[in-house]
């Protein structure tokens, strides 16, 4: 229970990411990027002053944490340049999907009932109906004519699988006793935070950011990309990988709600039949063995 109250919070806090972006529009990717992951890496400092090894961490897992936390906006991004956008990012929410199904593979003793398949079946049908439902009501189904949207699938298709990748190698981690102090994370978003400021650097366009633009980013870097990825270690780490990854399918869902309601669009009834698909998966998927 501690272990997927752990991962709600977490959720909650991915669901104001959309909402937050659509404030902070003007402000490039990887500058937004990089500046929220630096912001959101204070939050581990005292504990790294406090105790220098917090930071100590194998390489491979180094490795591992700050090209996840990098790679990941990364791709996500370029895949949101190249193709529609509402197909990016129902193709970048199969990782809750991946993280069940491939649990098994990664983490020595689990296996998978024909209830979790069935939760996870449900929660994918569940947020692909609030994402396509969001962006139906948005503009109507219409989208910017993408150059390379088989590429920028392709690139949705790699995030997902970087993120299902890193949550799983956490927990395989954790269970061998090869884990990295929750702390640690803030290292992995301060690297990619850095690499990310070197893209802005090298692509994009210097931007005036406004004192509302800094207070923007900063709930953006001490929430959806701050404390939201310190949270998701720990249920990581104490938690069931299978259930946490169908809880997952409640972020497209809050997020499309928050984001309706900040850009002051009426909820649809594709998005009310989302929610009782993903809350019936959460329900079914998170009943013991």
């Amino acid at each position: 229970m501690r272990a997927n109250l752990y991962a709600l919070a977490a959720i909650c806090l991915w669901a104001s990411l959309a909402a937050l972006g659509v404030l902070l529009q003007h402000v490039p990717p990887f500058l937004l990027t990089g500046i929220s992951l630096g912001l959101g890496s204070v939050l581990a400092w005292p504990f790294v002053l406090k105790d220098r090894r917090q930071w100590r961490v194998a390489p491979t897992m180094m490795l591992l944490g700050v090209a996840t936390f990098f790679g990941y906006h990364f791709l996500l991004f370029m895949g949101l340049r190249l193709a529609p956008a509402v197909e990016v990012n129902l193709i970048n929410y199969l990782w809750p999907l991946l993280m069940v199904v491939l649990a098994p593979w990664y983490v020595p003793g689990l296996r998978l009932r024909a209830a979790h398949f069935m939760a996870a079946a449900l929660g994918f049908a569940g947020a692909a109906l609030a994402i396509w439902g969001a962006g139906a009501s948005a503009d109507g189904g219409a989208n910017r004519t993408p150059s390379i949207p088989g590429l920028g699938y392709l690139l949705a298709l790699a995030s997902a699988i970087l993120w299902a990748n890193y949550s799983l190698q956490t927990k395989r981690a954790e269970v061998s006793g090869n884990g990295f102090p929750t702390a640690a994370i803030g290292l992995f978003g301060l690297l990619a935070g850095l690499l990310s400021l070197v893209c802005h650097w090298l692509l994009e366009p210097p931007v005036q950011l406004t004192g509302h633009d800094w207070l923007l980013l900063l709930a953006m870097g001490l929430g959806p990309l701050g404390a939201s990825f310190f949270l998701w270690d720990k249920a990581l780490k104490l938690g069931d990988v299978r259930q946490i990854g169908i809880l997952s399918y409640l972020t497209p869902l809050a997020s499309t709600v928050l984001l309706m309601q900040v850009t002051g669009r009426a909820l649809s009834w594709s998005v009310a039949l989302a929610a009782a698909l993903i809350i019936g998966a959460a329900l079914l998927g998170t009943r013991k063995d």
